[in-house]
């Protein structure tokens, strides 16, 4: 991940006390580190025949790498909220937190008295954000990444997505409400609630196919043939002459005379891109890119 610029720390004195395991809550969690927030994190003792560097988040076990980048500068409790021990902690965060970030199924944050009914009369400035796998009545519903992203026909052929789409946009969501219910505590002096759920955070990624933008023969759907990853002499091209003056840049690097917008989606001005492009290494069409300022990435095999 690219390191990003020193920014003021918007969170600076907010406390993030987080119940969430696997990706989207810690996802958030790092994020509001990174604007400064204290973050601290809750998580199940590691079960007695774990591995070593295995903890009680199960993300820990499917990777310690992302579990590591997750938690970096979080402080990380290990309890069992089923003992008086373990409640003795929680409600030692509790009364010290801002904000509590949970992925519990609802059903479960009542069992444990953390539903937004119990809590608000014991923590009236404490806010909830709730990050569950679907909204309202689906909400105890099993689901994951993927069966929220195949809802959304964002699942193409047999292969699985390149990345946790749901989880990640989700965590982006969870975010946002983090700030709403900071901006709101400071307006009102109380806690709010919020729900995230990762089935909307797919929905709202899905909106440009839901919208025709990127389906098969769209010109952001494969159409276009400035829009397109293309095979090289040594790997591919991904291109992204979409707008006239970048296309026309493309069609005379291919040796093709401009003529209209509309020539991009003609099959014959597809096929000389792709023998154009085959034609060249990646290193020359990163040369290319920059002498003609044509956009595009190379993915040397």
């Amino acid at each position: 991940m690219t390191n990003l610029p020193k920014t003021p720390k918007a969170l600076k004195g907010v406390r993030i006390f987080s119940l969430s395991l696997n990706l989207p809550g810690p996802a958030a969690l790092l994020r509001l580190k990174r604007m400064g927030a204290h973050c601290v994190k809750l998580e199940p003792p590691a079960p007695s025949n774990a591995p070593a560097g295995v903890t009680g988040d199960p993300m820990s076990a499917y990777s310690r790498t992302a579990y590591n980048a997750l938690h970096a500068g979080v402080r990380v409790l290990a309890a069992d909220l089923k003992t008086a021990a373990g409640q003795k902690t929680l409600q030692r965060e509790l009364a010290k937190a801002d904000v509590l970030l949970t992925s519990f199924r609802p059903s479960a944050l009542g069992k444990l008295g953390l539903d937004w009914r119990s809590l608000r009369p014991r923590y009236p400035a404490l806010s909830l954000v709730s990050i569950v796998g679907a909204a309202g009545k689906r909400a105890d519903a099993p689901g994951h990444d993927l069966t929220y992203l195949a809802e959304n026909n964002l699942v193409t052929g047999l292969d699985l997505p390149a990345t946790l789409y749901a989880d990640m946009g989700g965590a982006l969501m969870a975010t946002e409400a983090v700030l709403q219910a900071v901006l709101l505590q400071r307006q009102t002096g109380q806690g709010h609630r919020f729900e995230v759920a990762l089935s909307e955070a797919a929905a709202h990624l899905a909106q440009p196919r839901a919208w025709s933008l990127t389906l098969p023969g769209t010109p952001i759907g494969g159409g276009h043939a400035g829009y397109q990853v293309y095979p090289c002499l040594d790997g591919r091209v991904a291109m992204a002459a979409l707008e006239p003056h970048f296309a026309k840049a493309l069609c005379a690097v291919a040796g093709l005379a401009w003529t209209h917008p509309a020539m991009m989606m003609k099959p014959a001005t597809h096929q000389a891109i792709a023998h154009c492009v085959a034609a060249h290494t990646c290193s020359e069409w990163q040369r290319l890119a920059v002498e003609h300022d044509i956009p595009l990435h190379t993915l040397q095999d």
